[in-house]
């Protein structure tokens, strides 16, 4: 055979052969994608604002009287009851002013006795015609001055005793004990910072809004400014510093109604009840206050793709195939879903699980 003739029965052999494999080829197939359809709907965007701590009675620690400080009975961080003793000062003196008072007491109580005979003596005798008017005007006088010592006597006495008392200092309120700078055996006096002492049987946790905030909380029409603008306010969640949430839930209490001049905000206090003595003063962390938003396009996570500074989704076309469609973004705090302010309509459809893997132009099922 020639040799043309074998190459052409070479070609045409491997012509046969392609096409007899040509359903093995690799064909090009559309991918299944998740996706969904825009719409709208009412949500909850849970907002933070910093905030600290602070019981709602704290007071502060002094001496009324002076002197030396003989016991201290807690130590800081106590849980105390109100009544219960924190500190005693040296009361020697003030028991001695109380024993010199109840004296003087006495001695104006036997003259007020003597001035009262003398009186009673010159009536009698006033009236028998014996003594003059002068004698028993200026006897009378004598006995309304008896008395009065008496009175001024006695008062001496409740004073010492309220001195006693002061040097006893007992807790106000029920609470915990703050930092104790103190030491026994100091000379104290109504100057001296003892410690403080945190009402925490109900907490305040102040932080401060803006203004735009505070209207979006309330009523549409209601005066922000008004004193029952807290009223409108749902409740509250305290987060600690560590992304722990404590257990009970709060009340917003109490607004200024006054916008900082410098700072263009508004103060809140958010009131926590503490059973557990959990929180303390000073604490700091977030108050969590879930916002309603009415009509809002809620898309999951996923869907949104980031390319530097900015956000996309792929848009589903008539024909299938898909286009990128950049979108702006608000976070609604669930870790699942994102809101669009921006870029899509209701109606539109959506890549979501899988919106890293499509490119411009794909086909996909759904």
């Amino acid at each position: 055979m020639r040799n043309d003739t074998k190459i052409g029965a070479l070609l045409l052999g491997a012509a046969f052969g392609l096409a007899a494999c040509g359903s093995d080829m690799p064909k090009f197939t559309q991918t299944s994608y998740e996706t969904i359809t825009v719409k709208k709907q009412d949500i909850t965007v849970p907002v933070k604002f910093s905030a600290k701590l602070k019981g709602q009675s704290d007071v502060t620690i002094t001496p009324q009287v002076s002197g030396q400080l003989m016991k201290i009975c807690v130590t800081e961080g106590d849980q105390v009851k109100q009544g219960q003793t924190l500190f005693v000062i040296d009361s020697r003196n003030a028991q001695l002013e109380l024993e010199a008072a109840e004296a003087n007491l006495q001695a104006a109580l036997a003259q007020e006795s003597s001035a009262k005979l003398e009186f009673e003596s010159n009536k009698n005798l006033f009236e028998k015609k014996i003594v003059s008017r002068y004698m028993l005007d200026n006897s009378e006088n004598s006995y309304k001055q008896a008395q009065a010592s008496v009175a001024q006597a006695r008062a001496q006495v409740n004073r010492a005793k309220v001195n006693l008392g002061f040097c006893t200092i007992t807790a106000p309120v029920s609470g915990a004990i703050g930092e104790i700078p103190v030491r026994t055996g100091d000379q104290v006096s109504p100057a001296t910072y003892l410690t403080i002492l945190s009402g925490n049987t109900k907490m305040n946790a102040e932080f401060s809004v803006t203004e735009a905030v505070l209207e979006e909380a309330v009523v549409e029409g209601f005066d922000i400014h008004s004193d029952k603008v807290v009223e409108h306010f749902p409740e509250v969640t305290f987060v600690m510093k560590n992304g722990t949430e404590y257990p009970h839930k709060g009340r917003i209490t109490s607004a200024t109604g006054v916008v900082n001049a410098t700072t263009g905000t508004i103060a809140l206090k958010a009131t926590f009840p503490n059973p557990e003595g959990q929180l303390f003063s000073g604490i700091q962390g977030t108050v969590v206050i879930p916002f309603a938003e009415k009509d809002v396009m809620v898309v999951p996570q996923v869907a949104v793709v980031k390319l530097l500074d900015k956000q996309q989704v792929y848009k589903v076309l008539a024909d299938s195939t898909v286009t990128a469609v950049e979108v702006r973004t608000e976070d609604i705090g669930n870790g699942q879903d994102i809101a669009i302010t921006s870029g899509l309509n209701v109606g539109d459809r959506i890549v979501t699980v899988g919106a890293n893997n499509v490119y411009e132009g794909q086909k996909v099922l759904f």
